[in-house]
């Protein structure tokens, strides 16, 4: 059997980093932990541990696609018959046994370039944003078209498409996904617990900055992949456009005309759009009160996707790059987290 080995990366992740590096240390042959600037001792606890350190240099723009990169690099040079590689964000904790039966998946279908399962919040009742994003989470068993930060990978598939690309900022691993995807290999997701993850959402605001950086992922996905063939993120890129600008525009250019009708029947519209998302989460096998929740925040977030949208074409149109949307902090003193 090949070598196995993991990549975690992180800032100041307190003591979800702990609990990520304790579950998957005696799993690997090697494991690397790629530090982005911490000041709560993480690299120290994870050297503690036995872990490989890597220190990024922040002289260079930060992406957590660079961080994977200069992981797996350290990785491939401790194991240079590296087979397998697991990548998982400090906030996250594997699974016991995902390890073993994911590698199993690899090793019967030679054609899969990348597995991943179930990622679960690890406090979902703590607020409505870490319930939604538990929801997030739920997708489809079978063949996917992208897999999360959290993914054990084929070493051999990985290099064949030169890796996460380093300048994207946010969506880097549908990205990554779809070049594999074109090269013929396939991502599945697979009907195993695989991670505990730490939303630790505790605000509209954090709620709000996720969903701006989606937006400037969907544009920034749509600008480099749009005119293949799959139309790569160009969709998701409209829908905020109409619902959030061209849309509410045309009410209130013809408000005037139609004595405020305009405005009445967009109001209309945004509760019969609202509707469809209830019966299509219903439909999906959610709860009534879960298919409300995911409804009525699918509609909140077309003007946040759009603000990241507008974000990546005016910072385009300047040709300066985007700095990394964070909507976390540290885990706060003498958490649970």
């Amino acid at each position: 059997m090949g070598s196995i080995g993991a990549v975690a990366i992180g800032r100041n992740e307190g003591e979800r980093l702990e609990a990520c590096l304790k579950a998957l240390v005696d799993d690997v042959d090697h494991m690397v932990y790629v530090d982005s600037g911490s000041t709560d001792g993480s690299r120290e606890l994870a050297r503690s541990l036995g872990v490989e350190v890597v220190e990024l240099d922040l002289s260079q723009p930060f992406t957590a696609a660079r961080a994977r990169n200069e992981g797996y690099a350290r990785l491939k040079e401790l194991l240079p018959e590296l087979e397998y590689v697991q990548f998982v964000d400090g906030d996250c904790e594997v699974r016991q046994g995902w390890i073993e039966k994911a590698r199993a998946s690899l090793d019967n279908d030679e054609t899969i370039a990348v597995v991943c399962g179930r990622r679960r919040e690890r406090f979902p009742n703590a607020s409505i944003y870490n319930r939604l994003t538990d929801i997030e989470w739920d997708t489809p068993i079978g063949n996917a078209k992208s897999c999360g930060g959290d993914a054990l990978f084929r070493a051999r598939a990985l290099e064949s498409v030169g890796g996460y690309d380093p300048s994207v900022i946010a969506g880097e691993e549908p990205e990554l996904c779809f070049r594999l995807r074109k090269e013929g290999w396939r991502v599945r997701r697979l009907d195993l617990e695989m991670t505990y993850h730490d939303a630790a959402m505790d605000s509209f605001g954090q709620w709000w900055k996720r969903i701006v950086r989606a937006g400037h992922a969907a544009a920034e996905g749509a600008w480099m992949h749009g005119r293949s063939p799959e139309r790569y993120y160009v969709i998701p890129t409209l829908r905020p456009i109409f619902w959030a600008a061209a849309l509410p525009l045309v009410a209130l250019l013809t408000a005037y005309w139609t004595y405020g009708l305009s405005i009445l029947l967009l109001l209309l519209i945004y509760a019969v759009q609202w509707f469809r998302m209830f019966a299509r989460q219903r439909i999906r096998g959610k709860t009534r009160s879960d298919a409300r929740l995911q409804a009525t925040f699918i509609m909140l977030a077309k003007p946040a996707m759009l603000i990241g949208i507008m974000t990546f074409v005016f910072n385009r149109l300047r040709g300066k790059r985007t700095r990394i949307i964070e909507y976390k902090g540290p885990t706060p003193a003498g958490s649970d987290a």
